[in-house]
This record gives C-alpha cells, structure tokens and sequence, in this order.
C-alpha cells in the first residue's frame, strides 16, 4: 500500500505506471490460482446445465459462481440452506406481489420503485452475503419482467425460471466448495494471517543476524504489502463466524496488515543494524513467530512486552512502530477468556439474519434511498422513451451495489472499462469474430472459460482492480447468458451494451455527483463517528434489564465493527482520487491507518470490560470499585468526545486519559484487596485493575499520538 502510493504520486509516463500496477495487481500468490479454478469451475458448468436443458436467465447463476465462490467453504455451505430459503422468498414475492398491483399502473409504478428501494436496503442489512445477492438479483431480472406486454402465464413462467436459474447456481456452487473443502482443507483467516506473519518473520530474522534482506523475503514482504488485507475483511465480513470471532480476527488482521505495510517500508530504507537493533529484531522476530504458532495451533497469544534502555536516537528506523504493532496483536483476544472463546464453533454463528442496527443505522437508509434514486432512474428512463432492451440497466445498478459501497473515483474508472471491455470488446468482438464459426457447446466452452478465468483473476486483486473483473464478467454474460442459445444478433448486444452504461451512468450521477461526497472527506467523517461510537460504548447506561442493556450493546458493537470496515475501505479509495486537497487527504489517509488498528485493539479490550459493569457471573465488583470504574469511563468517553472535536474543528487543548478517576479506581481496588476479616477475592480484581491499566497506557499513547499530529497539521 505504502509502495503504491508513492507509485501514484510519482510523475513518469502514464503507460509506464499503469504498466507496473497491472504487473504488482495480477502477479500470482498463494491460492490465488485456486480461488480462479473453483470460480471457473463453477460458472461453467452452471452454463453448460443452463445451455444443455435450455434454461433461460444462465446469467444469473453464473455470477453467483463469481460472487460466492470467493467466500470459505464452510460459510457457503451454511448459508446455502439460506439462499435457497430466499429464492423461493423472492419468486413469492414476485408472483404475489404483481397480482396485486398487475391491474393498475399507479400502483404498479410505485410497486417497480419500492422493489428497487427495498433491493438495495436489504443488501446492506441482511447480514448472508449470498442470500442478500440472490433477493437483489430476482428483484433486478423479476420486477422488469411484468412490464412487458404479454400473457401474465408467459411471465410466470419466467419468474420460475429465475428462480431455477438461481437454485442451479446455488447448487454448482456449493457442490464445488464442498468438493474443493475435502481437498484443500484449510482455514481461510487463520493461513493467510500466518503466511503474512511468516513473510514478516523471515524479514526481520535476515536483520537479527546483520545481514541484508534476501531479495526473495524482500519481494514477498512488499507483494504482501500491496495486496493488503481487504479479502480477509472481505471474508470476515460475509463469513458465518461469531461474532465475537469476528471481531476480534478483524483487529488481527488490521494489525498484521499495519505490520506488513511497515515492513514494506523497511525494506526500502538503507541502514546497518548494530548489535543492540539486532538483539531487538531477534526478540521481534521470536515475538512473531510465537504468535504466528499460537494462532496455528489456536492458542490465545500470550501478553507481549518490549524492554529496551537503548537510545531512541540510536535505534533502527521503524523498529519502534513494529514493536508495537506486534504487542498489540494479543490485545485482540482481550474479550475472550479461554482458548474456545476466541475460536469459530458450529454452535456459535450470528442468530440474527438482519443487521442489529437495520432499523437504527440510518447508513442503511441512506444507501437503499441512493440505490432506488439510481434503478428508479433507470427504469423511467428506458420506459420513456419505450426502449425496453435497455432494461439491463436495473439489474446493473443493482448487481453494482454489492460492490458499491464505499464508492469512489477508482470505481467510476472501473465500471466503464469494464463494460467497454466485457461488453463492446469481447462481447460484441465474439459476435463478429468468434461465435460465428463455433457450431457446438465444446467451442463456446472454451470461450466462456478463457472470458471467465480472465474476469476471475482480475476478480482476485486487490480492490483497486477486482470490481474491473466483476463489470467484464457481467456484461459478457448479460449478452451471451440470457437465454439458452448463443446470442448472435448484434441488436440485442447492442441494448444489453448500451443497457450496462446507462446503470453505470446513473450509479455515478446518484454515488458520486447528486449525493456524495470526497472519498478522504468521508474516510475522516467515518473515523470521527468510530471514536463517538466508542465513546457512546463506554458511558452507555447499565439498565436493571441486563439482557435489554446486553442487547443494546450488542447493536452498537455492531455498528463500530461497521465502520471500522467502511473506514478501511474509504482508505483504499483515497490512493485515486485526485485534486487540490489530494496532499491532505493521503496525509490523513496514512495518519488514520496507523490510528485505526489501535482503537480497534482498544475497542476490544472495552468490550471486556463491559463484562464487569453489567456485573455477569464471574465479573462482579464491590460496590465502591464499581463507582470508580463508572467515573473512569466517563472520563474515557469524554477524551474520545474531545478527539473527535480536535480532528472535527482542529481543537488544539485535549487533557490526558490519566488523571483523578484512574487513580481513585485503583486507590478502590487496592482497598477491596486490603487484609480485613473477611477478604474479598483478589485475582478477579487484580485482573480487572491490568485490564483498565492496559486501557488506560493505549488510551493515553493513542490520544497524544492525535493530539501531536493535528496540532502539526493545524500549525
């Protein structure tokens, strides 16, 4: 990422960049060629079942291929119960719903318009990845199909053959996950965190023995570096773990990705480490790989502590920061109190099916009210000026929204070249110079793999290039997968085509042009609402209710989690914006992404200690230490308060975390654990007391980190 950014704003010829950012983005890595072969795989045989028994609406299977096939085999194969649950759900609806309102046009309308809103408001709050893109699909291909004029029973019959289409895509894929599950067993967080925490290692132990970094270690560091840790979000996020899992393996992974981009930038300095820095980088590298096999071997990572009395002056550069990026990581499981609790069970998945904060989170509204502006645009469009072959743009806009969250310039750049490339190119370059003389389904399967496996590795990269896969993908597949037959009229490519780039157009015009806002200006936005989020976390009232407060928690937990994710996405995009206040922006961009893995580290050691103020079996505080600890979250939460302030409106004056209410609340413990004729348990205390002073050290060191860089920033 760092490599990246300097890529970007170095000046040169323009073919000369892209040339080496296509080179760093497809370069192959571990199992990237096997996440291709389980996508290829299964979208073609979704088409070659689809082809074979003349089943319409090909397409829809296929991208679900694309879009599911990324996930882990075990969340696929959880959820499919769900996506087929769906299907049927949105067939229902469909048929049912368009009974009602088939016979008059106003309502009719107005059903099409609240179709398309309530699409887009369930991608963003149901919580299963593939069952939120196969009610968004039937929506996209279901509504558009009552608008024609013919015989309601020719319309029925094409709603159950979407719903077909989706149940043999659904099928395939899950069936290929399995099979690819018992042969490739694995897990999809835990290896690829090891494999960086590995690269990590390799590079530090080359510096312990005062040798230069060999350039194999050094290549693998910053390849790693450039792929970041969006598919391990990405994963986390769509997968079926717990979601206290979740939480606490999406701040390992913020924290091994901050370790990498650090390690990245080391290797392009020049220095000579002298014994001292060597014996640091040795204990850096134990530190490494002791977490590295604890999380292997699925133990809590021991507390790690750095002693040194050496120089400042005379240290290694970035040794500082990498030391405590690494005794950061074990802080991660602060919320878990045994080993089971910090590892993924059957018993343990997310009961909830919708988002806790659906109704509360007006980020969802929001998102649904921009998605039904743009599809609803697109169908008065096509409707006007009666050119139904268009009516592909619906589906674009909203097939685009699984991916459009967060959107930036890079996306607009990425949904036109991939509908020029996927539909014009070789969509319509198929037609003409192809399709022609192939007379079987064995030449269109070699087409349509060569067309997939090119769409799946651009898929693979990072997000600064995937979505470009996505839109070749989906255009090609919109002209040659919607019915049974190899599409060979020139019109129809043409509609489908033109039908792509009017969502896309619209999609901009919504996003980007009537409502939205500069990606850094949103990046810092979403960071500001992090830390009041977290500051609401720690004052929020314990209400004599315990399971109605443990509830309520859960949905702001929930939510903070959230925009962790959206802060992190916001930054990528950052990288390609351009304008006066880029400078600015990719300053910010790198302040907030060093912040950023430590309030998350802080986030999780709050959640345990929100275990001892709701007084659970196991927590309980004397009363007096339960009033000292109240006042120290109300001072925490008004530190955070005022950085949120300071990074808002440039306030330069923010008091210390440390203060009276820290030290009355260990002025409280040490009484309660004072001899008297009947002692109260000590280690429940004492543990209490290392967990708030561990709170109250990153609290502090985080707080003087921002308070010097917006003081430096303002000045």
């Amino acid at each position: 990422m760092a490599s990246l950014a300097q890529n970007v704003q170095q000046s040169g010829p323009p073919l000369s960049w892209l040339w080496e950012f296509l080179k760093q983005e497809l370069a192959p890595y571990p199992r990237r060629a096997g996440t291709v072969t389980r996508m290829v795989i299964s979208a073609t045989l979704v088409m070659i079942l689809c082809m074979t028994f003349r089943v319409p609406y090909a397409f829809q299977g296929a991208i679900y291929a694309l879009l599911i096939s990324r996930e882990t085999p075990r969340a696929t194969l959880q959820s499919a119960g769900t996506i087929f649950l769906v299907s049927g759900l949105g067939a229902v609806y469909l048929l049912v719903a368009a009974w009602f309102v088939i016979g008059v046009p106003l309502y009719h309308f107005l059903w099409n318009i609240g179709s398309f809103f309530l699409g887009f408001y369930a991608l963003s709050v149901i919580t299963n990845y593939g069952a939120a893109s196969t009610f968004i699909i039937m929506i996209a291909v279901g509504v558009p199909v009552w608008d024609r004029q013919v015989p309601a029973e020719t319309n029925v019959e094409d709603i159950l053959w979407l719903l077909l289409a989706s149940a043999i895509g659904v099928i395939v894929t899950a069936g290929v996950e399995l099979a690819f599950a018992h042969m490739t067993p694995g897990d999809d967080i835990v290896l690829p965190i090891t494999e960086r925490l590995t690269a990590v290692q390799s590079l530090l132990a080359c510096y312990a023995e005062g040798r230069p970094a060999e350039p194999s270690t050094e290549e693998t560091v910053v390849r790693l570096g450039i792929r970041g840790t969006s598919t391990l979000r990405r994963i986390l996020r769509r997968s079926g773990y717990s979601a206290r899992y979740g939480a606490q393996m999406g701040a390992v992974v913020a924290l091994v990705g901050r370790l990498v981009d650090t390690a990245a930038t080391l290797t392009q300095l020049s220095f000579e480490p002298s014994p001292q820095n060597q014996a640091a980088f040795r204990n850096l590298a134990a530190a490494v790989a002791s977490i590295r096999s604890d999380l292997l071997n699925r133990r809590i990572p021991g507390l790690i502590q750095f002693h040194t009395d050496q120089d400042p002056s005379g240290r290694a550069p970035l040794l500082y920061e990498m030391e405590n990026t690494v005794a950061l990581i074990p802080q991660a499981f602060a919320d878990a109190r045994s080993t089971e609790e910090c590892l993924p069970s059957s018993h343990d998945m997310p009961h909830s099916f919708i988002a806790p904060d659906a109704f509360v989170n007006p980020e969802h509204f929001k998102f649904a009210l921009k998605g039904g502006l743009a599809a609803s645009g697109c169908y008065i469009i096509y409707n006007s000026i009666a050119w139904p072959g268009i009516s592909t743009a619906v589906t674009t806009c909203l097939l685009t929204g699984l991916s459009t969250i967060g959107a930036s310039r890079q996306k607009q750049i990425l949904r036109l070249a991939g509908a020029l490339v996927g539909g014009f190119v070789i969509g319509m370059g198929s037609q003409i110079f192809i399709l022609p003389y192939l007379d079987s389904i064995g030449g269109f399967t070699l087409l349509f793999v060569l067309v997939t496996a090119l769409a799946s590795w651009f898929m693979t990269s990072s997000p600064r290039l995937s979505y470009f896969g996505l839109q070749v993908a989906l255009a090609f597949y919109l002209i040659n997968l919607q019915e049974f037959a190899m599409q060979t009229s020139l019109s129809v490519a043409r509609d489908r085509v033109v039908g792509v780039l009017l969502g896309l157009f619209m999609m901009w015009l919504v996003f980007d042009q009537l409502w939205g806002a500069r990606t850094g200006f949103e990046m810092r936005k979403a960071f500001i609402s992090t830390l009041r989020l977290l500051a609401q976390l720690a004052r929020s009232p314990v209400s004599r209710e315990i399971p109605f407060t443990i509830e309520r928690g859960y949905v702001l937990r929930e939510t903070i989690n959230a925009q962790f994710d959206k802060v992190r996405s916001l930054a990528d995009g950052v990288l390609f914006e351009f304008g006066p206040s880029r400078p600015q922006d990719l300053a910010l961009r790198d302040h907030i992404r060093r912040w950023q893995p430590q309030l998350r580290a802080l986030f999780l050691m709050r959640l345990a200690s929100l275990k001892y103020r709701l007084q659970l079996p196991g927590f309980e505080l004397p009363q007096a230490v339960r009033l000292a600890q109240q006042a120290y979250d109300d001072r925490f939460a008004g530190v955070l308060e005022d950085l949120a302030v300071r990074i808002e409106r440039g306030v330069r004056q923010i008091g210390p975390v440390r203060g009276s209410s820290f030290e009355d609340l260990e002025q409280a413990v040490r009484a309660c654990c004072a001899p008297e004729p009947e002692p109260l348990p000590q280690a429940p205390l004492h543990s209490f007391l290392a967990l708030v002073r561990e709170i109250d050290r990153l609290a502090s060191s985080l707080a003087e980190e921002i308070a010097a860089e917006e003081s430096e920033r303002s000045s």
